[in-house]
């Protein structure tokens, strides 16, 4: 097994994860680890897309429920399996605001906003800490997935990639350009 250790995960614990995938391809009932290793982080991905917290919980649950029948699909690639769980997240999340269950939201922790002003070269002032919330409200759904990956999931950027299925130069590439356009919005208020 290779595991790229940009990942959160250590390579024990990557093969502990494999091993749990594993048995539950083999019986479903023995999905609860990874259940219980990943809800809490999907379910606080799509909270703070939506502001609708029952509508979150559901959303979850049909991430789980996606997940469990089909996990005889699952390839291991070197990667977490949460960027599986995120992947059928992401679509989830879609869907739920095409069928207008949710509405597209932005929940940031100021800390978070921190680690981007900080990119700007900027002070940490509530003034500025609002002008940038006020500038991320104008990205596009792309650029601020990618922003909101890299800097408040802290997902590295072969991660990303997965995730988003795109390669990790591209996901980086994409970031980067991201960045830049919410620089050029901040820098314009």
């Amino acid at each position: 097994m290779t595991v790229n250790p940009m990942y959160h995960q250590t390579n024990q614990r990557m093969e502990e994860e494999l091993c749990w995938i594993t048995r539950a391809k083999e019986n479903p009932e023995s999905f609860g680890p990874l259940y219980r290793r990943y809800h809490e982080q999907i379910f606080r991905y799509i909270h703070q897309r939506m502001n609708d917290e029952e509508t979150a919980f559901d959303v979850t649950s049909q991430v789980f429920m996606k997940a469990l029948n089909n996990l005889h699909r699952y390839e291991f690639r070197g990667v977490p399996f949460s960027s599986w769980l995120y992947r059928i997240a992401k679509s989830e999340l879609y869907q739920a605001f095409r069928d207008k269950k949710a509405e597209r939201t932005v929940n940031i922790e100021s800390y978070q906003l921190f680690e981007i002003i900080d990119e700007f070269d900027e002070d940490n002032s509530e003034a500025n800490k609002k002008k940038l919330f006020e500038s991320l409200s104008k990205l596009k759904e792309g650029d601020m997935q990618l922003l909101e990956l890299r800097f408040f999931e802290k997902r590295s950027f072969r991660e990303i990639g997965e995730i988003l299925d795109l390669t990790e130069n591209n996901a980086k590439v994409k970031s980067f350009r991201a960045l830049e356009k919410l620089k050029k919005i901040f820098n314009n208020k």
